[in-house]
Parts: structure tokens; C-alpha cells; sequence
């Protein structure tokens, strides 16, 4: 009989290359890098939530990459595609979840089985804290979801010509929906 150890945060920190991984179940799962497309969109959002982190001095923005720590029964670390959060900036992990997590779909989220685990890493965010978490979809015509905690099955839809927020985890941000596809 084999036995395997559980991952810890620590090895999280050991990932090669400085890959992104998450830590769920005791096990690391590395996360696949994604087109420009997808690295794009990320990045304008991060840069987004610079300007509001600089023009209301409160929050700190986290591009992708960041992890965050999480004290879930089967999870223990998060790395969305951009998050927001109140806390120190140090070199280790963020202690706890962001407020506002972004994932943005890759080539490989699609389909019911990706649909699911969409699903329960969305629960899981809620779960641990975060009050908002966008899904941003460039493949269709609601292109960013955006789920509150207070209601985490409906969710509000924003596609091309509006303006996608984070309310009530980033008071007065929002940002136009157009620009992810510049």
C-alpha cells in the first residue's frame, strides 16, 4: 500500500519555474499557461484595478500569479487571474482571500465538466471570503459574469458596450466591458 503526503503550503512555494498551482485536496495542481487572449484580458483588468487602488489609496491589486492562503476543509490556496485584496504586500502569500477574484477561461474551460469545476472553485472563493468573483468568458456574448456571495447562483451578466462591476467589494469601480477585447 502507497501512501502519498499531503502538499503543503510550503511546496507551493518550491513549484519549478515559478509555475502557478493551487493547492486543493493535499495535492498541487499546476494550472496551464493560456494565450494572449486570455494574459490580455487579465492584465487590463489588473491595470484597471491599479487606478482605483492608487485613486482611493485603499486595496492592493494582485495580477496573476499571487497566491492566496485559505483554511478550506479541501483547499488551501487560490491564484486567480487577478484578485484585490486589504492586507500587507509582502514576498509570501496573501493571508487569506481576496475580496474580488477574477478567473478568466482558458482554451481548456469549456465544457460540463469544466462548467463544474468553475462551479466549485467559485464556491469554494465564497466559502473562504471573497464577496465577488468575475468569469470572464471572451468566447461569448455575456462576456463577464459577475457572482456575489449574497447571491452566488445569479449571477449579472455584462457583455460588449457595458460597463462590468464589482459591487459591493469595490465601491464605485467598474470598467467597460469593450476593453477586453482591445
Amino acid at each position: 500500500m502507497s501512501t502519498k503526503a499531503r502538499a503543503t503550503i510550503e511546496d507551493l512555494y518550491k513549484v519549478p519555474e515559478n509555475g502557478k498551482a493551487e493547492l486543493v485536496h493535499g495535492e498541487i495542481r499546476i494550472m496551464a499557461a493560456s494565450g494572449p487572449q486570455h494574459g490580455r484580458a487579465a492584465m487590463k483588468i489588473a491595470f484597471s484595478l491599479y487606478e482605483y487602488e492608487l485613486k482611493t489609496g485603499w486595496g492592493h491589486v494582485a495580477p496573476d500569479n499571487v497566491g492566496f492562503t485559505v483554511h478550506l476543509p479541501h483547499r488551501e490556496s487560490f491564484s486567480p487571474d487577478v484578485g484585490f485584496y486589504v492586507g500587507p504586500v509582502s514576498l509570501k502569500f496573501v493571508e487569506g482571500a481576496p475580496l474580488f477574484a477574477v478567473e478568466v477561461r482558458s482554451e481548456g474551460d469549456y465544457g460540463p465538466s469544466a462548467e463544474r469545476d468553475i462551479a466549485t472553485k467559485r464556491a469554494d472563493y465564497f466559502a473562504a471570503g471573497t464577496q465577488v468573483v468575475w468569469d470572464v468568458d471572451l468566447r461569448s456574448e455575456g462576456v463577464v459574469r459577475v457572482y456575489r456571495i449574497g447571491d452566488p447562483n445569479q449571477p449579472t451578466i455584462y457583455g460588449r458596450g457595458e460597463m462590468a462591476e464589482a459591487e459591493p467589494a469595490l465601491p464605485g469601480w467598474s470598467m467597460p466591458v469593450d476593453q477586453l477585447f482591445l
